[in-house]
């Protein structure tokens, strides 16, 4: 499988790491999940990019991107993503394409500057009300994941990491204003992950067909044999869904 080419530049948030390639409009901006890396888009960035210009990046603490000095809270990583995007000269409007917690900042973004947005895309995408599924959580699966974090909380920089600071992105969207009325392409995994209780996945599968209410242009899109991860596991749906959100997002540009 092709690699991705990544280059580096300074932004007034710090080196920020990023692959770029392709031509055209509008720009596809690919936003990773939690702590996840511009190689999770490799089953579909070159053939996005033959279509139209393709950006991946890695937010501060991930990849060769510099370590965050500050909480990574949405608010931070919209602004420190647009001045990624003024730095390497990829102008709006823009396709924004983010998967699970990538989902919440593609949904803030939009929010915040819908004259910058031609459509969106979100990939078994977060909820600002997923939250609420952690109280269904088990007390095995709970302390589980408490351990988990104490051993995440030895990285350096592991104060200022985006997962401590959920809440306030939660609370920054619901402050944000209404959602544009924009191409809009919701892709849930259909597969419950194995420790996840019927009752939390109920509620994901609720969550996500709030996204899709987002826009009146919103289509839900089944990844049958995906959980998390559809960009691993159905790539070609994936590539399926941005292609159609591009089609639909240039024929709404040509009749402005």
């Amino acid at each position: 499988m092709k690699s991705i080419s990544k280059n580096k530049i300074h932004t007034p948030h710090g080196t920020m790491e990023y692959a770029l390639s392709g031509e055209g409009a509008p720009a596809v901006i690919l936003i990773n999940g939690g702590s996840g890396p511009i190689e999770g888009w490799m089953k579909v960035f070159h053939d996005l990019a033959d279509q139209t210009r393709v950006v991946a990046y890695n937010r501060l603490g991930v990849g060769g991107s510099d370590k965050p000095s500050s909480p990574q809270d949405g608010q931070t990583i919209v602004t420190s993503l647009r001045q990624l995007l003024q730095e390497i000269g990829v102008r709006p409007p823009y396709i924004l394409v983010g998967h699970s917690l990538g989902g919440l900042y593609a949904n803030l973004f939009a929010r915040q500057h819908p004259e910058d947005i031609a459509g969106v895309v979100l990939l078994d995408s977060s909820h600002e009300l997923d939250l609420a599924i952690n109280q269904t959580q088990s007390p095995f699966i709970k302390g589980l994941n408490k351990l988990l974090g104490i051993f995440d909380s030895l990285s350096a920089h592991r104060m200022w990491n985006e997962v401590n600071y959920v809440e306030e992105t939660a609370r920054q969207i619901a402050k944000a204003g209404p959602f544009p009325e924009v191409p809009l392409f919701v892709v849930s995994g259909g597969k419950k992950p194995p420790m996840m209780p019927e009752s939390a996945f109920a509620i994901r599968r609720k969550n996500q067909l709030d996204l899709v209410s987002l826009s009146r242009q919103g289509k839900h899109i089944i990844a049958a044999n995906s959980g998390h991860f559809p960009q691993f596991s159905e790539p070609e749906l994936v590539k399926q869904a941005i292609s159609e959100c591009i089609h639909a997002a240039r024929n709404s540009l040509k009749s402005k």
